[in-house]
C-alpha cells in the first residue's frame, strides 16, 4: 500500500483593516495572493482575501439564542476554517484600526475561532509604515491565543519616493515583493509545525 507523501494545502484567511479602495494594505494581500500561486509555494498555499466591510459594530444584543448576524456567521466560518492568518494592518493614531478591532471581537465571541493558529502581519503607510500598530495586534493575539510568526517583519513605508504602489495600488517594488514572500515562507513554516503538534 502506498503511502501518501503529499503535504496539505495550508488554508490562510487574509483581512486587511483599511477599506478604502485602492488600500495599499489590500494591495499587500493581493500581492501575496499572487505570490502564493509560485512554484516556491508547491501549491500548498491558498489565501483567501475576507472582506470585514459588511461586519456590523460589535454588539451583543445582536447575537440571539446563540446566533450570530449572517454576515458575522458567515465570517467566524471562514475564520475557523482556515488554517493560518495575515493581517494587513494600517496604523491609525498608532494602533490597530476600528474595522479589523471589531472583527477580530466578533470572531473571538464564544466560542473563540481564532485560537491556536499562526499568524503573520504585514503593513504599509506613512513615515512608519504601520509598524506601531503590529505591536496592539500582537497584544489581542495574546489573548484570542493567535501565534505571530516573530520574523521577518513587515511594514512599508508607502508614501516616500520612488513609490512601491501603482496608482491602483498594487505593489511593484521588487526588493519589498521579496521581503513579503519571506513573510510568507516564513507563516507556511510556522503554520505547518502547529499543525504537526
Amino acid at each position: 500500500m502506498e503511502v501518501s507523501t503529499l503535504k496539505p494545502i495550508i488554508k490562510v484567511a487574509a483581512l486587511c483593516g483599511s477599506l478604502r479602495k485602492g488600500s495599499y494594505n489590500y494591495g499587500l494581500i493581493s500581492s501575496a495572493i499572487e505570490m502564493s500561486k509560485e512554484s516556491i509555494f508547491k501549491g500548498l498555499l491558498e489565501i483567501e482575501y475576507i472582506d470585514i466591510s459588511p461586519l456590523p459594530m460589535l454588539n451583543t444584543d445582536l447575537e440571539v439564542n446563540g446566533t450570530f448576524p449572517p454576515a458575522v456567521q458567515a465570517f467566524r466560518r471562514k475564520i475557523l476554517e482556515a488554517d493560518s492568518y495575515i493581517f494587513a494592518s494600517p496604523e491609525y493614531n498608532f494602533s490597530v484600526t476600528a474595522p479589523l478591532k471589531n472583527a477580530m471581537d466578533w470572531a473571538s465571541r464564544p466560542p473563540n475561532v481564532w485560537g491556536d493558529k499562526a499568524a503573520a502581519i504585514v503593513s504599509a503607510g506613512g513615515q512608519w509604515g504601520g509598524g506601531r500598530s503590529h505591536y496592539h495586534l500582537r497584544q489581542i493575539g495574546v489573548f484570542l491565543d493567535i501565534h505571530f510568526i516573530n520574523k521577518p517583519e513587515f511594514y512599508l513605508d508607502a508614501l516616500t519616493p520612488p513609490q512601491p504602489f501603482d496608482s491602483d495600488g498594487n505593489l511593484i517594488d521588487e526588493p519589498s515583493k521579496e521581503r513579503l514572500k519571506q513573510v510568507l515562507l516564513s507563516l507556511q513554516s510556522f503554520t505547518l509545525r502547529l499543525k504537526a503538534k
